[in-house]
């Protein structure tokens, strides 16, 4: 099963992750008015790359090349830094969090379907079309 792992592995991912963010977001939409609430959210690039497997820093050959710096790894949830803070202590922002909230949604729905079309191939493959 570890073929079958691997080939549904990056969209599981990030299926999963969009939808811990969604939680996360969720949350903090419902405490924008609670005082002294922070305002999180996670890296979904460093958690995706954490979870699919896909690690070591890319070769810089060449003055040229851009780097892509390094990013903190793990599963807790990073504080968002507001624009402009509250006077309660809370730093929920409504209006960038709705904004991501549904920037999220429609990312979730795109992995749903990246991982319905890679079912969709491997049914297709398997009955030999």
């Amino acid at each position: 099963m570890t073929v079958l792992d691997d080939f549904l592995r990056p969209q599981a991912a990030a299926l999963s992750l969009r939808g811990k963010r969604m939680e996360i977001l969720g949350s903090n939409i419902a405490n924008a008015a609670t005082p002294n609430f922070k305002a999180r959210d996670i890296d979904f690039a460093s958690e995706y790359k954490q979870a699919v497997g896909v690690g070591g820093e890319l070769a810089t050959t060449n003055i040229k090349h851009a780097s892509l710096g390094t990013a903190a790894v793990g599963n807790d949830a990073l504080y968002r830094l507001p624009v402009s803070p509250s006077l309660d202590g809370n730093t929920v922002e409504l209006h960038v969090e709705q904004v991501q909230f549904s920037e999220n949604a429609v990312r979730y729905e795109m992995s749903l379907q990246f991982l319905a079309d890679r079912m969709r191939g491997l049914r297709s493959a398997l009955r030999g079309e």
